[in-house]
């Protein structure tokens, strides 16, 4: 079956195919072709064909008249009610939200190739409509609360897009804007890597999707100017006395307005990641097993480490410890001992693997977060196990050679 022109692809929610197929099979028509159309005062038609596993199903029509239904709640097919305009549901939707300096709120996605959109890119928080959504501005507030535990006081629909599937179809998703002034350290955040402020003039250096890109820079166009700094004092009143008044000071100028300089074209943000190189006195050194659902080398052996929040590299260090092992750390006691330049494929995110040496410590480490390793155990780097994290066993052999600095990963 061929789409119309102009047309647009919803998936639709096995529920709603249901309701919709039991409809149409009322028409003697439908039973013979699925393609038929079903008015003569319509150039466009309605077919449902298979698209997945799921139960999901393609509702085709105009792409005006899709775009117009997203603000409008789902209703079933009525017999007779064959126009294009039925209430589809959206897959999905993005929310933008801007601060009072005109910056943006972005959140980088886990590296989950296959399994989620846009795997380790920065996004806009963003997820799908369930049934008991009664709006899209339900399904925006319920994601917000989910992802981030957030909540905007005002929400307003700023536009319309569609996105394309790698097998071809389209899917339209609502956008809409909203404003906060906080801080993304203290989100709950239950979903990808971190939250983090963007200026529009430094999209660029981020691994970011064109069209994403172009979103935020479309919403910031629109906004007014940015005013900071106290506006110029009024002119005094002229002297009432006959003679002539000396002249009034000039009024101070106002502040400068706050300017953050864009990055240099190509340049890209690292993630940060930091590790324990803890070291008994028998020369034995600490890893744990990573438990078999990690997102990142499951059922593999791994130095304690973790990703810096909005946070030093030592008070992240310490943080972690503390976290996954129960382990007691001062500040006085770590060093720097190595780093890791490293990527994996060539469009990830580098990172830089910053390894430090505990010279001492209090507690024996404990399963804390058996959700994310499910053993610790003091290995002798002479015999590392088979199931080592390939950095960090590179990591580990220059630490004893004395060497600060590797690399892996880069192309040739």
């Amino acid at each position: 079956m061929h789409p119309a022109p102009d047309s647009a692809t919803v998936p639709l929610d096995r529920q709603t195919i249901q309701a919709l197929v039991s409809t149409l099979r009322q028409l003697e028509a439908f039973l013979d072709e699925c393609d038929e159309t079903v008015s003569d005062a319509l150039e466009a038609h309605v077919g449902i064909r298979p698209a997945a596993e799921s139960y999901s199903a393609i509702l085709e029509g105009h792409a005006e008249a899709l775009e117009s239904a997203l603000a409008s709640p789902p209703r079933h097919v009525q017999m007779g009610d064959t126009s294009p305009q039925l209430r589809a549901i959206p897959v999905t939707f993005t929310v933008g939200k801007h601060d009072d300096r005109g910056e943006y709120l972005l959140h980088l996605r886990d590296y989950s190739p296959g399994q989620i959109w846009e795997p380790g890119m920065w996004s806009l928080l963003g997820g799908g409509r369930e049934p008991q959504d009664a709006t899209l501005e339900d399904t925006v507030r319920r994601e917000l609360a989910e992802e981030a535990d957030l909540d905007l006081a005002d929400l307003s629909p700023f536009a319309t897009e569609y996105a394309s599937h790698d097998d071809g179809t389209t899917v339209p998703i609502a956008v809409y804007a909203g404003r906060w002034n906080g801080d993304p350290r203290e989100l709950r955040l239950t979903e990808g890597v971190m939250l983090a402020w963007f200026a529009p003039d430094d999209l660029h250096r981020l691994r970011i999707a064109d069209t994403t890109s172009a979103l935020v820079r479309r919403h910031a166009a629109g906004l007014p100017p940015i005013r900071s700094g106290p506006a110029p004092a009024p002119a005094p009143a002229p002297a009432p006395a006959p003679a002539p008044a000396p002249a009034p000071a000039p009024a101070p100028a106002p502040a400068p307005a706050e300017h953050r300089p864009p990055s240099p074209h190509g340049t890209v943000p690292h993630i940060i990641g930091v590790h324990l190189y803890l070291e008994r006195p028998d020369g034995t050194v600490l890893l744990g097993l990573r438990h078999p659902d990690s997102a990142f080398a499951p059922s593999t052996w791994h130095v304690l480490a973790g990703h810096c929040e909005q946070e030093n590299a030592i008070d992240c260090l310490i943080r972690e410890a503390r976290e996954e092992a129960g382990l007691r750390i001062e500040r006085r006691d770590v060093e720097l001992v190595h780093v890791v330049h490293h990527i994996g494929q060539p469009r990830n995110p580098p990172r830089m693997a910053l390894f430090f040496r505990a010279r001492t410590w209090g507690g024996e480490p404990v399963l804390r977060e058996p959700d994310k390793c499910t053993q610790w155990k003091f290995w002798d780097p002479a015999a590392l196990p088979d199931d080592l994290v390939p950095y960090t066993r590179l990591a580990i052999t220059k630490i004893r050679n004395g060497e600060p600095y590797s690399e892996t990963g880069w192309p040739a």
